[in-house]
């Protein structure tokens, strides 16, 4: 089998029919990268390695050009997530106004760090540079919600809303 053949095939059609769909949106293929991956998220909860050289290919641009965007955005996974994907701010907003307590928090009540998944893979815990809430920190997001002025007393109750 080709190579060309092995990464059809392992691409869903609807992932491949869209990713040609946007290509013509844009003058270069460079700048349809986020688009390509955003797409394949949508389809699988995050982007595997095969998927990273089959938008490189399609695009006709190097794996590199598609892995430096990838893990640029923090809101493009390179690994298996679960179902709910916690994002903790820990800039020096955050940090100064309780962020550390949030996390540990969450680390002994889901008994996962940063970049584990809970083992019912319900959720994983991810920091993230800021959310823009400074004023209202510390910031987290679960899924597409954002929670701000989080404490160690109502961060239990948040998290059991996506149990």
């Amino acid at each position: 089998m080709d190579n060309k053949n092995y990464l059809y095939n392992n691409v869903k059609s609807k992932e491949r029919d869209e990713i040609i769909s946007i290509i013509k949106n844009y003058e270069h293929p460079r700048a349809a990268i986020i688009e390509a991956l955003k797409i394949v998220q949508k389809y699988r909860g995050w982007v595997p390695d095969n998927l990273i050289f089959f938008i490189a290919k399609l695009l006709n641009i190097t794996t590199i050009d598609v892995e430096e965007v990838a893990t640029f955005y923090s809101h493009i996974f390179r690994q298996k997530v679960g179902r709910n994907i916690i994002l903790i701010c820990d800039s020096i907003t955050c940090y100064i106004n309780g962020y550390k307590e949030i996390y540990n928090k969450l680390k002994l009540e889901l008994k996962i760090v940063f970049g584990q998944t809970s083992p019912d893979k319900r959720f994983t815990l991810l920091p993230v540079c800021c959310l823009g809430n400074c004023d209202k920190s510390p910031t987290m997001m679960i899924n597409k919600d954002t929670y701000n002025n989080i404490n160690i007393k109502n961060i239990m109750n948040i998290i059991e809303m996506y149990k």
